[in-house]
């Protein structure tokens, strides 16, 4: 039985091998960047680093509970996985982000509030357009858009079904691309017409005090702008309706800052709209998921929300009650989209969508899935730093490697020969696989190799050589019970897989309870860890395997002389004649 247990079809299992290879190869160059080379970590190539500088309203220093759970939250959102390599540090009331490669709008991304809030739409306008007192002074019902002054552009306006659907790219902090609200201490008086723009709208961030707070200048610009943006006066709401500035480059000190009890004027995120907008109807801390994906009405990506219970009932009783008005979509102050609700949603499940790339929909939606910041930030310039190791340590690792696979091939083809060379095949073809699907884990989760990623994967190599050994192992075991090289095959194999099953268990499991526990660098070994133990037994149960089942079935390499199980056979043979002649000399000695 074990022997037609350990039968197979060799050819059936190299073609499945192959094709998985060609599907990783055909993912490498015909998807994502088409660079066929792993992303590298911050110690072999280096980073950006972000500084960000805690904002508090008054002015006051913040207090430690706060920054300690930003600190949090940007370190799960950075490095959600454990496998990126970025580094989180807090220095005072600054947190310092380092993120491999030149990725400074990224890092300024991460230090965003991302309070999430839908509020009604009260009135909608062109951000060009001024409305007069005697059309405006009077705002539309809560939840209506008017159709006077009301914008015609695509990406602001829309409907929501039982999946809401939205229609701005997500958030983005590359330096001045995204337009910002800022109504400054001048807002109200502003300078004559000679001047070519009040001061307040073009004037870079107030110096921070040196013990990294915001200061008193900055904090007077965020009270003020929340007195004139956030007023209940309808006179008022017109007049900061006007005086508001909409435009690349234009600071708003509201950011993370607005109170979600008061109406709001403020800026469409991606497209020239100024809005007037009601109090908070749902807070996006009731989001109890964040997941992007296709757009399955289309070829872009899109953000899929889950809210609690307790959200999901506002969100169904709001749009039961407000059909045919409108409702806006605002994360840090500023509106995503504004959406007229045409049905009842009875679930907890909203879609935000408009014309996303999957990185910006990833990005959002990761952002979002880690929660809001307790504090607003301010962002400092995108620095570059050089690699901490550089690319010497790399060739070190690189050649520490190569010495450690050539003792292995060494070993194997002077003890095992002909099979010590369907161990090199086996090694190229897991090199050829590793590389693949590093490529890969750096375009889908970010993964970056780094030193610590590079030891992972060295001693895979004696994860891998181990399978080998215990295979081989058993198979001279039967061929030293007198069975041919190629009878031995299939029972080797079957008292081997056991073995092989349970050490790349023990191996896995080892390296989960480690990601779990561990941090950084330690946790990016893990990860390489429990993979290698993956593709350990793919190498060895669709390359090594049906390789020593076809050369058992091959003259040539079934020859002992090429096998190496020659002194096998003569120690086996040996070993039978000495049991034989054992009970012939006691009987001998018995009859003397």
């Amino acid at each position: 039985m074990a022997s037609s247990a350990g039968q197979i079809r060799p050819g059936r299992y190299l073609w499945v091998f192959a094709l998985i290879v060609v599907i990783l190869y055909a993912l490498v160059f015909g998807t994502g960047d088409h660079k066929a080379s792993p992303q590298l970590g911050i110690d072999l190539k280096g980073g950006t680093t972000v500084t960000l500088t805690a904002r508090t309203v008054n002015g006051a220093a913040p207090d430690q509970a706060s920054l300690n759970q930003a600190l949090e939250v940007i370190q799960a959102r950075v490095n959600g996985g454990g496998v990126n390599g970025a580094q989180v540090n807090l220095s005072g009331s600054n947190i310092i982000i380092t993120i491999p490669g030149d990725q400074g709008s990224l890092a300024k991304q991460l230090g965003e509030t991302a309070h999430l809030m839908f509020r009604p739409v009260v009135q909608q306008v062109a951000a060009s357009q001024t409305q007069t007192p005697a059309t405006s002074t009077t705002p539309t019902p809560s939840g209506t858009t008017p159709t006077s002054g009301a914008p015609t552009s695509s990406g602001s306006t829309g409907t929501v079904k039982p999946s809401t659907t939205t229609t701005a790219k997500p958030p983005t902090s590359s330096g001045g691309t995204t337009p910002q609200a800022y109504v400054g201490p001048a807002a109200k008086a502003a300078t004559p017409s000679s001047n070519p723009a009040p001061p307040t709208t073009t004037a870079a961030a107030p110096p921070s005090t040196p013990n990294g707070n915001v200061n008193q200048q900055e904090a007077a610009q965020i009270a003020q702008a929340k007195a004139v943006r956030q007023t209940t006066n309808t006179t008022a709401q017109q007049a900061a309706l006007n005086a508001l500035k909409c435009g690349p480059g234009v600071k708003d000190p509201l950011i993370g800052n607005d109170d979600p009890k008061l109406p709001l004027v403020t800026c469409d995120q991606a497209n020239p709209v100024k809005y007037i907008l009601g109090p908070e109807l749902l807070d996006g801390r009731q989001i109890t998921s964040a997941t992007s994906g296709q757009n399955p009405n289309g070829v872009d990506y899109v953000v899929n929300l889950t809210f609690n219970s307790a959200g999901s009932k506002t969100w169904a009783d709001y749009t039961a009650a407000h059909v045919n008005t409108s409702v806006a979509v605002v994360l840090d102050t500023q509106v995503v989209s504004a959406e007229n609700i045409q049905e009842a949603i009875p679930g907890g499940n909203t879609q935000i969508s408009g014309n996303f790339t999957q990185q910006q929909a990833q990005q959002l939606a990761q952002v979002l899935k880690f929660g809001s910041l307790p504090l607003s930030f301010e962002t400092s310039n995108a620095q570059t730093v050089s690699a901490t190791l550089g690319l010497s340590s790399l060739q070190a690792g690189l050649i520490a490697g190569g010495i450690g696979l050539l003792l292995v091939i060494v070993y194997c083809l002077f003890y095992y020969r002909a099979l010590g060379l369907l161990t090199v095949i086996s090694l190229g073809f897991s090199g050829i696989t590793i590389y693949a699907v590093l490529v890969l884990l750096g375009r889908w989760i970010g993964y970056t190799l780094d030193l610590s990623g590079i030891a992972g994967f060295i001693i895979s190599i004696g994860i891998t050589a181990d399978s080998f050994v215990v295979f081989f192992e058993r198979l001279k075991d039967e061929v030293r019970e007198g069975r041919t090289f190629r009878s031995a095959v299939p029972r080797a194999w079957v008292r081997a897989r056991r073995t092989i099953l349970a050490s790349d268990a023990v191996s896995f499991l080892a390296a989960i309870v480690l990601y779990i526990v561990a941090v950084a660098e330690v946790q990016g070994f893990a990860f390489t860890l429990g993979l290698s133990t993956i593709l350990d037994l793919l190498i060895v149960f669709l390359v090594t395997h049906p390789l020593v089942v076809f050369a058992s079935r091959s003259k040539l390499l079934s020859k002992p002389s090429m096998s190496g199980l020659g002194a096998v056979q003569r120690a086996g043979v040996e070993m039978r004649a000495a049991a034989a002649a054992a009970p012939v000399a006691t009987s001998s000695a018995k009859e003397s």
